[in-house]
C-alpha cells in the first residue's frame, strides 16, 4: 500500500485537531428543462395516452363519444398551460424563439377555426328549431331552407376539416435539442396531433353527416373488400334529408317521430356546443401562455 502524505500549513487560526472538512461534490446544473422529472409531464402524458386511447375507440361514432373527446381534449390543454406557465418551462421555449412563433400561429389557427364552428353551430341551431316549427305547421318551404342550411354547414365544416389537417407537428429545426427540452417538445407536439384528430372527427362527422350520399364506383368496389369506418356522427344521420319531404302526406304519428329525431338531435348539438365552448377558452389560455414566453 502507498502511503499518502501531506504537507502541513501553519495557519495560526487552524487547529491542528480540527477534521478535515469532506469532500465536495461538484453538480453540473443542466440548463435543459427540469421538468421532465416534474409531475405535471408525467400527468400530461397520461392525458395524452388517454386521449390516444379515444381516437383508436372510432368505430362508432356517437354525439355522446364526440363530447368525450372534446372533454378529454379541453382537459389535456388545461395541463398544458400550466406546464407553459412553469419558469422551467418558459426558460426552455425562450431557447427555441422560432419554433414559439410557429406554435403561436398553429393555435391562432385552432382558435379561429373553433371560433368559426361556434358561430356555425349557433346559427344552424336557430335553422334546426326553425325546422321543427315549419314541420309541424306542415310548411314544406321552410324546411326546405332548413335542408339548404345542412348543405350549407356540411360545406363550411369541409372547410374547417381543410384547415385543421394543412397544420403539421413541426420539430424545432435545431439537432442539438437539450434532453429536456426534446421532451417539452414531444409532448407540446403530440398535443397538436391529438388537437387536429380530435377537430377533425368533429368537423368531418358533421360534414359527412350532412352532405351529399354520392358514392363512386371505385368507394363501391373498396367497400366490398374492406370495411370501412363510418365517419358520421349516428344521431346527426338519424333524421336523413328524404324523411323531410312529402309533409303534407305524412301521418300525424309519422311526424312525430320525426320531431323526436330532431329534438334528440337539439341535444347532441347543445352537448357538442358546450364541449367546443370549453375547448375554445382552452385554447386560448395556451396561446396567451405560450405568447407569454416571448413577452415577459
Amino acid at each position: 500500500m502507498v502511503g499518502v502524505f501531506r504537507r502541513s500549513l501553519s495557519f495560526p487560526n487552524k487547529s491542528p485537531n480540527r477534521p478535515s472538512k469532506p469532500p465536495i461534490s461538484h453538480h453540473n446544473r443542466s440548463i435543459s428543462l427540469p421538468c421532465r422529472s416534474h409531475p405535471l409531464i408525467f400527468q400530461l402524458k397520461d392525458k395524452i395516452n388517454d386521449l390516444k386511447s379515444w381516437v383508436s375507440k372510432s368505430d362508432t361514432r356517437t354525439s355522446s363519444w364526440l363530447c368525450d373527446g372534446l372533454s378529454r381534449l379541453k382537459n389535456l390543454h388545461d395541463y398544458l398551460d400550466d406546464i407553459l406557465q412553469l419558469p422551467q418551462t418558459q426558460e426552455s421555449l425562450r431557447r427555441q424563439p422560432h419554433w414559439v412563433e410557429t406554435l403561436l400561429e398553429d393555435f391562432l389557427r385552432f382558435v379561429d377555426v373553433y371560433g368559426i364552428f361556434q358561430t356555425s353551430l349557433l346559427a344552424f341551431k336557430d335553422e334546426q328549431l326553425a325546422a321543427q316549427v315549419a314541420m309541424r305547421k306542415r310548411d314544406e318551404s321552410k324546411v326546405i331552407l332548413y335542408v339548404k342550411g345542412r348543405k350549407r354547414m356540411a360545406k363550411e365544416m369541409g372547410k374547417l376539416v381543410s384547415t385543421f389537417r394543412c397544420i403539421r407537428v413541426i420539430n424545432t429545426g435545431s439537432e442539438t435539442v437539450p434532453v429536456g427540452d426534446a421532451e417539452l417538445v414531444g409532448v407540446i407536439g403530440d398535443v397538436i396531433e391529438l388537437t387536429v384528430s380530435v377537430s377533425v372527427a368533429l368537423f368531418n362527422g358533421i360534414s359527412v353527416s350532412f352532405g351529399s350520399r354520392k358514392s363512386s364506383w371505385m368507394e363501391v368496389r373498396l367497400s366490398k373488400k374492406a370495411k370501412k369506418v363510418e365517419e358520421g356522427i349516428e344521431e346527426f344521420e338519424q333524421v336523413g334529408v328524404e324523411s323531410l319531404w312529402g309533409l303534407r302526406k305524412k301521418g300525424d304519428e309519422e311526424v312525430r317521430m320525426i320531431l323526436k329525431k330532431m329534438q334528440d338531435l337539439d341535444r347532441c348539438i347543445g352537448g357538442i356546443e358546450n364541449g367546443s365552448e370549453r375547448v375554445f377558452r382552452s385554447l386560448i389560455n395556451s396561446r396567451v401562455s405560450l405568447l407569454n414566453t416571448l413577452t415577459q
